[in-house]
C-alpha cells in the first residue's frame, strides 16, 4: 500500500430495498458449524456501495483505489475476520502507470502509398516497456497466422522465420476456433495459445520489434469498444526490475476493416489467408508493407494493495481454503460527455459483494471453521491479473497448505437459473463437491456454453493454477427458470454487448440479483465442507496444472 491516507466512506451504508435474506434456506449435510446462507440484504447492499460513482470505477492507483481499500478493511475488521500472516489486511502491490502522451501513431507504407490509422477507429497501439517513449521505423511485417508455437499440437507458425525487427500480424484465437475441426487444439474450446496475452509474449520471444493482433468479434468474444476501452486509457504494470524490455516494443489491435484493407495493399486476401492459416503445415508469409509507431508515456510509479482477511482455522489453522475477486474495474474515461465512470457493477462489484456476504455468514456461523478460511480481493485483474500475480509470486501463507481457490467474477443480472456453468470443466476434484451442493438445490452444473471465449484464462484463478493450487470458477447459468435457455442467452449477449467494459455497467435498485447469489451461494457451501475436512483435493488426472500440484504437495499430492 502506498502512504497515501486511506479514505474511508461514512456514506458507504447505502439505502438499498430490503429483500429475502437467503437464496435458499436449507443447507442439509454441510459440517456442523458451517457457515449459513448469504444474506441477500447484505450482498445488495455492498454491490450497491461498490458500483457507486464514488467510488469513480475503482481502478488501482486512484482516489477510487483508496475508497474501496479503506471500504474493504474496514467491512473486514467489523467482520472480525482477522489480517493474514503477521502485517495488516494489505499486500503492497508495486505498479507502474503508463499513459500515453498525446495519442501513440502507427502509420504504414504499402504499394500503393501510405496508410495512416485513426487512433481508436482503426487501431490501438501501447508499450508494455516501462520507459517514456519507444518506437519502430519501417519495420517489415509477416503474417504469421495465429501466432502459435505449440510442439503438443505439432504447430509452429513461426517456423523458419527470423523476426528480428520485424512486426508480427497475428490472428486471435486459434486454429481449432477457426475450422471447428476437434482434431485441432481442443476445437472450439479455446486454449491458451488463442488468448491475446500469449500473442503478444510468443512474438516477444521470437524477437519481433512489434506486434498486432486483428480484431475479430467473434474469435475475441467481445467487441471493438472493449478494446477501445481497455487499451485506450492509462495501462498498469507491475513494477520488474528490467522494466519488461523483453517484450516487443509496439503492441497493439487492428481492426478487421483496417486489416483487410492493409493486406489488400500488399495483394493478399484476408480471407484466404485466414483459411491457410487453419492448416497444418501453414508457413509465415511476408508482406509487402512496413509498419511505423510511436508511443510517448507519462510514467507514475505507486503501490495498488491486494486485502487479504481470514477467520483463523479452531483444529487446522495451516490448513487454508480461499474465496476469491477482484476489486478494480477501469476508473474513468479521459474527457468525453456524459456517463465518464466504468462503475463495473458486474464486472467485478459483484464477486465483491460476495466475498463480504460469505465473511458475514461465517460471522453468525454458531461456530468457526476447522481449516482457516481466508478472503482475498486483488487489485488490477482488468490489467492483466496483476494483483493475482503478485500474490501467487509472495505467497502470504504456503500454496502447497491452500487447499482450494474459489473464484468469483462477473456474477450476472437476472433471476435464478436451473444451471450452473462450470468454466474449465472436468478439471479438478472440486467438481464432485459442486455435484453435491447443486444437487441439494435442484442446480445442474453444466459445462460452459462458450467455451471458445476462455474465460478460464481470464480471471484470477489461473494464477493460482499455473501454481498447482486447485481452483473453481462458476458462471452464471442460462436455464432461467421463467424464461428458460432463450432468455438467459439473451441476457449474456445483452450484457457483452452492452455493457461489458463500458460505462453502462451499473448498478439499478430492484434488479434481479438471483442469478448470481446463487453461485455465491454454492460457493459458500462448498468452502464450508473444504474447512471442515482434512483432505486436499487435487486436478484430475491428465489436467495440466496436476505435475504442479504434485509436485508442491510432495508424496501427499501424489496420492
Amino acid at each position: 500500500m502506498s502512504k497515501r491516507r486511506l479514505l474511508f466512506d461514512p456514506r458507504r451504508a447505502l439505502a438499498v430495498p430490503v429483500l429475502c435474506l437467503a437464496l435458499i434456506a436449507g443447507a442439509s449435510g454441510i459440517a456442523p458449524g458451517a457457515a449459513p446462507a448469504v444474506s441477500l440484504q447484505v450482498y445488495e447492499r455492498h454491490l450497491a456501495a461498490l458500483a457507486d460513482d464514488t467510488f469513480q470505477g475503482r481502478k488501482p492507483g486512484t482516489a477510487g483505489e483508496e475508497k474501496t481499500v479503506g471500504y474493504l478493511v474496514e467491512e473486514f475488521r467489523g467482520l472480525g475476520a482477522e489480517p493474514l500472516g503477521g502485517g495488516g489486511y494489505v499486500q503492497p502491490v508495486p505498479l507502474v502507470e503508463l499513459a500515453p502522451l498525446p495519442e501513440p501513431r502507427l502509420s504504414f507504407s504499402t504499394p500503393r502509398g501510405a496508410v495512416v490509422t485513426k487512433f481508436g477507429e482503426d487501431a490501438v497501439v501501447f508499450t508494455k516497456r516501462q520507459v517514456p517513449s519507444v518506437s519502430i521505423e519501417d519495420s517489415p511485417i509477416v503474417f504469421v497466422g495465429h501466432g502459435v508455437v505449440a510442439p503438443e499440437y505439432g504447430w509452429n507458425d513461426y517456423a523458419g522465420v527470423d523476426m528480428k525487427g520485424k512486426t508480427a500480424l497475428i490472428l486471435i484465437n486459434d486454429p481449432g476456433f477457426a475450422t471447428g475441426d476437434e482434431a485441432l487444439f481442443r476445437g472450439r474450446a479455446l486454449t491458451y495459445y488463442g488468448r491475446w496475452t500469449y500473442k503478444f509474449e510468443e512474438a516477444a520471444r521470437q524477437g519481433a520489434a512489434a506486434a498486432l493482433i486483428v480484431h475479430e468479434t467473434e474469435p475475441a468474444a467481445y467487441g471493438w469498444a472493449t478494446v477501445v476501452n481497455s487499451w485506450a486509457n492509462p495501462q498498469l504494470d507491475m513494477q520488474v526490475a528490467d522494466g519488461r524490455a523483453g517484450r516487443v516494443a509496439i503492441e497493439g489491435w487492428l481492426t478487421r476493416e483496417r486489416a483487410v484493407a492493409l493486406l489488400a495493399t500488399a495483394g493478399q486476401d484476408f480471407e484466404a489467408l485466414k483459411k491457410a492459416a487453419s492448416t497444418r503445415g501453414f508457413k509465415a508469409v511476408p508482406l509487402d508493407v512496413r509498419a511505423s509507431a510511436a508511443v510517448r508515456n507519462a510514467m507514475r510509479k505507486s503501490d495498488s494493495a491486494n486485502v487479504i482477511a481470514a477467520i483463523r482455522g479452531s483444529q487446522r489453522p495451516d490448513e487454508y481454503v480461499f474465496y476469491m475477486a477482484h476489486w478494480d474495474h477501469l476508473g474513468r474515461t479521459q474527457g468525453g460527455q456524459g456517463d465518464q465512470t466504468f462503475n463495473g457493477a458486474v464486472d467485478n462489484a459483484t464477486g465483491v459483494a460476495g466475498l463480504l456476504a460469505i465473511a458475514d455468514a461465517y460471522r453468525r456461523a454458531p461456530q468457526g471453521p476447522a481449516r482457516t478460511v481466508v478472503f482475498l480481493a486483488v487489485t488490477a485483474e482488468e490489467q492483466g491479473l496483476l494483483g493475482s500475480e503478485y500474490y501467487v509470486a509472495h505467497p502470504l501463507v504456503p500454496l502447497a497448505q491452500t487447499v482450494a481457490v474459489l473464484n468469483m467474477d462477473a456474477l450476472y443480472f437476472g433471476g435464478r437459473t436451473r444451471d450452473v456453468r462450470v468454466v474449465g470443466a472436468g478439471a479438478s476434484e472440486l467438481e464432485r463437491y459442486l455435484a453435491e451442493e447443486a444437487s441439494r438445490r435442484g442446480i445442474t452444473p453444466m459445462p460452459e456454453s462458450q467455451p471458445e471465449k476462455g474465460h478460464f484464462y481470464r480471471s484470477d484463478h489461473f494464477n493460482f493454477a499455473q501454481a498447482g493450487v486447485p481452483a473453481l470458477y462458476l458462471k452464471t447459468g442460462i436455464d432461467d427458470l421463467d424464461g428458460g435457455i432463450e432468455a438467459g442467452q439473451v441476457r449474456e449477449a445483452g450484457y457483452v454487448a452492452q455493457r461489458y467494459h463500458q460505462v453502462g455497467d451499473n448498478y439499478t435498485p430492484g434488479v434481479q440479483l438471483g442469478a448470481g447469489l446463487e453461485i455465491v451461494e454454492l460457493l459458500r457451501a462448498i468452502g464450508a465442507r473444504l474447512a471442515s475436512e482434512s483432505t486436499f483435493p487435487n486436478w484430475n488426472v491428465g489436467n495440466e496444472f496436476r505435475a504442479a500440484r504434485d509436485r508442491s504437495r510432495g508424496a501427499e499430492g501424489a496420492r
